[in-house]
């Protein structure tokens, strides 16, 4: 039995996370330091593994899970990464606040109250890393500094 109103929450929070996975993109490309770099790639593909786990969930509740991030999330992806700042620090920065304010609490908003108890634990467990992925870039760009 498909449950359409969580399928739908779950596809709305899987865009966000192909808008996240696109977002490292951009950053990892104007990244010159191979350690930032490095750390950008495992934290994007954590994401990546989130997205599979998302849409996994969506198939099993018998829903069709989206393939990216929508028509307005790549327009606002496409115009971001010219506002991508050109330094290690400044990428770093940017980081942060995308996966901070978008992924996390823009996330907090899409799911509030719309989701069953396996799909809020997911959901839940994948923010707990969103989180730890801002306090890791918050302790790396404090070294850096």
């Amino acid at each position: 039995m498909v449950d359409n109103n969580v399928v739908k929450t779950l596809n709305q929070f899987l865009k966000g996370q192909y808008m996240g996975i696109h977002a490292y993109e951009h950053h990892i490309q104007k990244l010159s330091n191979p350690d930032v770099k490095r750390e950008f790639q495992r934290i994007q593909q954590e994401h990546k593994n989130h997205a599979l786990n998302v849409a996994e969930r969506i198939q099993n509740l018998g829903g069709t899970p989206v393939d990216d991030e929508g028509l307005i999330g790549s327009v606002q992806g496409f115009f971001s990464q010219f506002m991508i700042p050109e330094t290690s620090v400044g990428i770093m920065e940017s980081a942060i606040k995308g996966e901070g304010y978008y992924g996390i609490r823009v996330s907090e908003e899409i799911v509030r109250g719309n989701l069953d108890h396996e799909s809020r634990q997911l959901i839940e467990e994948i923010l707990d890393k969103d989180r730890e992925h801002v306090h890791y870039l918050q302790q790396l760009l404090h070294r850096m500094n």
